[in-house]
């Protein structure tokens, strides 16, 4: 049987959030600069839309490229901005072939304008696509996504559209970037890093996580596999016991 077959789609993690690391570690072990890693990395990102697609998950989020990224050499960054735009150039089509709608979070006016230009057409090109959600973080940056929320709340209530006593854990939810989607089931890292690297923070609440040494230009559909194959293994309590989650619906 292989690894596929052996993924119950019945409990399939409704939204996987993917950590890419070791793009450049992977190109200096092939001897090559940093940019040769990003640009395999990007095989990586078609096969693994790819497979989640086919089984049939709702939402992929990719950590493409965090605000604390900014800080690399300007070669790399200034690379990876082109390679940015390249990509979602092409991947378009693919895109709406495969019925796959892309989203993005973080702050994208961070981004060059032809990045961000390139960006907002391919997000228009593919709003009515009803598969999978493709949600890419880009300039993005957990903490200073809490402190977004945060100001627009006390912005709220400060006129009067939120009653300070109504906040919940729910209400700040609903004002992350993240507010159209369900948290993560599943995230997975890539590269043998054994962190979060300021992703979702507030979303991983329960998120069931799963680390692996494989460097992320060398991830395929297969890896993808043994880690939700991983996922269905353990039991998500959510905080009760094992005894009053069983024969009761669980949110994957």
């Amino acid at each position: 049987m292989s690894l596929q077959q052996q993924i119950n789609l019945d409990l399939l993690p409704k939204h996987i959030a993917i950590i890419m690391d070791g793009n450049g570690r992977w190109a200096q072990e092939q001897g090559n600069d940093r940019l040769f890693g990003h640009l395999h990395g990007v095989e990586s990102v078609r096969d693994i839309v790819e497979g989640a697609a086919e089984l049939g998950v709702e939402y992929l989020t990719l950590y493409t490229f965090s605000t604390e990224n900014w800080d690399r050499p300007a070669f790399e960054v200034n690379g990876l901005m082109e390679l940015l735009v390249d990509t979602i150039k092409k991947e378009v089509p693919t895109l709406n072939k495969n019925n796959i709608k892309l989203q993005v979070i973080g702050h994208i006016d961070m981004l060059p304008k032809h990045a961000q230009v390139q960006l907002q057409e391919a997000l228009t090109d593919t709003e009515k696509n009803s598969g999978l959600k493709l949600i890419m973080a880009l300039s993005y940056s957990s903490r200073t996504e809490l402190v977004d929320a945060v100001k627009r709340i006390a912005l709220d209530v400060s006129n009067g559209a939120l009653q300070q006593s109504d906040i919940t854990a729910e209400t700040i939810s609903q004002y992350l970037s993240t507010s159209n989607c369900p948290d993560p089931a599943l995230l997975i890292r890539t590269g043998g890093d054994y962190r979060i690297s300021n992703f979702l923070l507030y979303q991983i609440a329960y998120t069931e996580l799963y680390f692996t040494d494989v460097m992320w230009p060398s991830f395929r559909k297969e890896d993808l596999y043994k880690a939700i194959i991983e996922f269905q293994k353990r039991e998500r309590r959510f905080g009760k016991t094992g005894d009053q989650i069983k024969n009761k619906e669980t949110n994957y």
